[in-house]
Formats: C-alpha cells, structure tokens, sequence
C-alpha cells in the first residue's frame, strides 16, 4: 500500500516531521507542495496533508493542491497533520473542507520547530512575546508522529 506524504512548510519543520511520518510507515514518498509538481495521485492508495500553520492558517500551496484536488483526496484513505505552536481547537476545520475531513484516519497538531536565524524579526517579537522565547525551540514529538503514523 503505497502512501504519499504532501506538506507544505516555510521553514522546514513540516518537512522534518513529514518525513519521519514517511519513516514510520516504511513505503511512503514525501512531497514538498511549495517545490515539487504535483504527483499523480492514482500511484497512491494513502494520502497524508500536512502544513505549518501561521496566524491560524495553513500554506497557501496546501490550500491550493487540496482545492485542485479535493474529489481525488477524498476517494483515498487520509490522514492530516498540522505544525505549529499555538493549537487552535477549531484549526482543521477553519482549513480543510468538511469533506477532507470527512473520514480521515488519523488527524493531529504535531507541534513544530522555532529557529530565531530563519524567522524574520516580526516572528521573533511575537514568539517572545506569546511564549516567552527567544531561542531555538523545538518542540516535535516523536512519539506523537509514531502514534498518528499507526494509526493509518
């Protein structure tokens, strides 16, 4: 059962935890939305959408591919994950249509990594303001990618 592994990221952390999804579930391929082209979703029985989240929303590539694509993401088995810090109750369901959501397998908020030399100086004011940090913060649990990972 082959599975794809989509994410979109602005400074990696949606690719690292993509990957280690990929890792846990042995014959899946990872796509970066925002520098690779599309691939052809029929090669696939398993699609997992991931995306960093920023002022509650998600990349506009995840956005665009999920729109493009929804009626082919539907028919497949599915599971979503978001990255990010501030975990919103609501953040699926202000980001995924209804019927994306419809069925999923396995859906989780999976933290995220805060690098200070990749964030402009607006994002570093509002993490040290939010949380009360200016340094490096990562905050990915392996354990809870393992734990989303089984249950697809």
């Amino acid at each position: 059962m082959k599975t794809l592994v989509l994410y979109a990221t602005k400074y990696g952390a949606a690719g690292e935890i993509a990957q280690k999804i990929a890792d846990c579930l042995g014959d899946a391929t990872t796509f970066n939305l925002k520098e690779q082209s599309a691939p052809n979703l029929a090669d696939f029985e398993h699609i997992v959408i991931g995306s960093g989240i920023y002022a509650g929303a998600i990349r506009k590539e995840a956005k665009a591919f999920i729109n493009k694509n929804l009626a082919q993401l539907c028919e497949k088995t599915r599971g979503v994950f978001l990255v990010g810090f501030a975990e919103e109750a609501d953040a699926f369901e202000k980001n995924f249509p209804p019927q994306l959501l419809q069925n999923v397998k396995a859906k989780a908020y999976l933290q995220g990594i805060f690098d200070p030399k990749k964030a402009n100086a607006a994002e570093r004011l509002i993490i040290k303001a939010t949380m009360k940090q200016s340094e490096y913060i990562n905050k990915i649990d392996d354990q809870k990618i393992k734990d989303f990972a089984a249950k697809l």
